[in-house]
């Protein structure tokens, strides 16, 4: 995949979060995929990404999001294949109706101030919105190692509110489906001041870092679940 399609898709730590769409690439069987669903969609990225492979999507976030994404949509020409709606991943209108369901970085927020009934929420409805034997692809921002939380607490205006989840408790997340690969990645990437500094560092992870630090400084977690 070009770079400059991955950073349609991905937005920022483009190096670091992209491992997790050489995974879903690798590990779907996209001819038996013919619907999905984006939460927490913002830009579009993922329902571009879905859309670049015919598939038909609805990209949600919780209000107003066919004024961010569409840009994106109409410059890829893929605005025939994506209808946009208002969702709240706690409250998906849909069962048994996606072949795949994918989110980027919203367990945090859905779990602000420190509400992980919430959390459990989002991944029970993401399971009855799946068809049998659909597919969760998933890539989320772990709590990770006490200098990342120190830094996001003084530096990142919802810091304090996000409820960033550990690998133990996303195994929790995950125990309604049948089966799920979880991996985990990234140590010093997101430390990098801008995207040419966060793509050098990656390199640092991917080499050494993520081979001899402990898994629980890592701060992303990405994989698939099969419900």
């Amino acid at each position: 995949m070009e770079k400059k399609l991955k950073k349609n898709i991905l937005q920022w730590d483009v190096k670091s979060w992209s491992k997790a769409i050489d995974f879903w690439e690798d590990n779907i069987d996209w001819n038996t995929v013919e619907n999905g669903l984006e939460l927490g969609a913002r830009e579009g990225g993922l329902s571009l990404w879905l859309a670049l492979k015919g598939k038909k999507v609805v990209c949600s976030d919780l209000k107003d999001v066919q004024k961010t994404a569409e840009p994106i949509h109409n410059r890829y020409n893929v605005k025939n294949l994506i209808v946009y709606e208002d969702i709240d991943g706690t409250q998906i209108p849909y069962e048994n109706y996606f072949d795949i369901i994918v989110f980027k970085s919203i367990v945090g927020g859905i779990g602000s101030n420190n509400n992980i009934e919430k959390q459990y929420e989002l991944f029970k409805e993401i399971f009855k919105a799946l068809k049998p034997n659909g597919k969760l692809l998933f890539a989320e921002n772990l709590i990770a190692s006490p200098i990342h939380q120190i830094l996001r607490k003084k530096y990142i205006k919802w810091g304090n509110r996000w409820r960033y989840v550990s690998l133990e408790e996303m195994k929790s997340l995950l125990t309604d489906f049948s089966s799920y690969q979880l991996k985990a990645t990234g140590i010093i990437a997101t430390f990098g001041r801008n995207e040419k500094q966060r793509a050098f560092l990656s390199i640092f992870d991917k080499i050494l870092l993520n081979f001899i630090c402990p898994k629980s400084w890592n701060y992303i977690a990405y994989g698939i679940a099969e419900k």
